[in-house]
């Protein structure tokens, strides 16, 4: 782990709604056009690549990759859920630390459809079955689609076990909306206050209004990894470090506790966490700015207890005193995350690591955290996996 691994260069393209975007090869090329822009380097010092996406057939990857350059290195292509992203930076950074490179790129994509998340194999057997089991039994709603019901499930397990109101969420969905306004790249940017979020359709009553939830997107992002050594022989800027990551995924815990929290993975987060922090050297007291899986407002709350923010059940406090915005203790989703930004399956983990990467830089304009020196990064997959990615300032 002497190794120290640096963003070099990131890239991310507007994201937009389904059936406005380009086609992934093209949204692909041009966000990693843009990274290594930012890098100032050319294709040719980049020696393997990880691409991420859901919804694609296989070698998706290679496709979009060669509209930039056909180099003949190694390319791997990633399909981890929501978290294909993060799970791409995360292996390129492994190959650097591994000593088998000292360019990595990570990119991710998505060319979605509108509407909500669906499985699209039905002659095999559902990847979600244990997960479409525990829910059934513990909230029933199999009317309701079944991401908005797993993630409402956990935000109701939440209200009835520690008296979360169902404001708190309306809470952080208006938050995402004013960060998001300052985010030229991000899909909504109109500013909602409480009262909007609340009498938006209630996709299942007393549970969740459709503004809680994130909107199907297409969009990519890109990063241009360097072995510290490798950038400063370049003469590339080496600001900006990963100073710890780690991946984890579901243990029993996930369906044997008799929780909709815990399904929807809140201990596979606390340990990637936990592994991210001790790896760093750093806890969650130190941490300045977070892009953390929104995906469901419902989620970020829960994900403030489990990235250590909060304390079990103190959440609601947490949204109400504004500790999770600007002037409090953590400024959360700057970008306006994805409820605002958009949830490009496999670009969502790139568009954290592009945003963070700013902030660490000072280059995040209006949305710039002042002083940030820490930043955290959470990316959630069902099935499952969960990836935090620990920044600093150099």
């Amino acid at each position: 782990m002497s190794t120290k691994v640096v963003v070099a260069g990131v890239g991310m393209i507007p994201f937009v709604k389904p059936g406005d975007s380009a086609g992934y090869p093209e949204m692909g090329a041009q966000a990693i056009r843009l990274a290594l822009a930012d890098a100032g380097v050319e294709f040719d010092k980049v020696e393997q690549a990880y691409a991420g996406y859901v919804y694609g057939d296989s070698t998706c990857g290679q496709r979009a990759m060669y509209e930039v350059g056909m180099t003949g290195i190694p390319v791997v292509n990633v399909n981890n859920n929501c978290s294909s992203g993060s799970t791409a930076l995360f292996l390129a950074r492994q190959a650097i630390l591994g000593g088998t490179a000292q360019c990595t790129l990570a990119f991710g994509f998505e060319q979605m459809q509108p509407g909500a998340l669906s499985m699209f194999w039905k002659d095999r057997p559902d990847v979600l079955a244990k997960f479409e089991a525990v829910a059934d039994r513990l909230v029933g709603h199999e009317e309701v689609p079944l991401t908005l019901r797993y993630f409402g499930g956990a935000g109701l397990e939440h209200m009835q076990k520690y008296g979360t109101k169902l404001e708190t969420f309306a809470k952080i969905r208006a938050k995402a909306s004013r960060h998001a306004a300052n985010n030229p790249l991000a899909l909504f940017r109109t500013v909602v206050d409480v009262e909007d979020v609340m009498n938006s359709k209630a996709i299942w009553p007393g549970a969740m209004t459709r503004l809680m939830a994130c909107p199907p997107t297409c969009g990519a992002a890109a990063a241009i990894l360097m072995s510290e050594e490798f950038a400063r022989k370049l003469g590339v800027r080496t600001d900006v470090r990963i100073r710890g990551q780690a991946m984890a995924t579901d243990r029993p815990s996930t369906f044997e506790s008799n929780s909709m929290i815990k399904l929807m993975g809140v201990d596979m987060a606390r340990e990637a966490a936990d592994k991210a922090y001790a790896q760093a050297g750093v806890g969650p007291e130190d941490v300045d700015v977070c892009e953390l899986h929104d995906c469901f407002a419902q989620n970020e709350l829960i994900t403030y207890e489990a990235l250590g923010f909060c304390g079990e059940g103190e959440a609601m406090k947490f949204v109400d005193d504004g500790d999770n915005t600007y002037g409090g203790k953590v400024v959360t989703n700057p970008s306006g995350g994805l409820l605002s930004k958009g949830h490009p399956l496999g670009a969502t983990g790139l568009a954290q690591c592009f945003e963070l990467t700013n902030q660490l830089r000072g280059t995040a304009g209006a949305r710039q955290v002042d002083g940030a020196k820490i930043a955290l990064q959470h990316n959630l997959g069902l099935g499952g996996a969960a990836v935090v990615t620990i920044y600093d300032r150099a």
